[in-house]
């Protein structure tokens, strides 16, 4: 097996979090008050409550839950600019 495949993997699976977050955020800007009601914010909100869910059990309790899913995209972020060092250094050989 490559030695990159479980870092590419979990690349993958934070990009998909991470687009979903970005496009929860752009649908919501456009519907407004109403974003609940949208179906395509629904779709948005059930692929990133489980990264919702795991920032919340490891944050904090005095964080307020409105802050979550910011708290939860920067960890994202974080993890995918770990997975690409790791593949940088997997493929430089260090």
């Amino acid at each position: 097996m490559d030695p990159e495949f479980p870092w590419r993997a979990l690349k993958a699976v934070v990009e998909v979090a991470g687009c979903a977050y970005l496009g929860q955020a752009l649908v919501a800007a456009f519907a407004g008050s109403r974003r609940h009601e949208n179906f395509v914010y629904q779709i948005f909100k059930i692929l990133t409550k489980p990264i919702e869910r795991a920032t919340r059990f490891l944050m904090p309790k005095f964080i307020p839950d409105r802050h979550i899913p910011f708290v939860a995209f920067g960890i994202l972020l974080w993890i995918w600019f770990f997975t690409i060092v790791m593949i940088w250094r997997i493929r430089q050989g260090v």
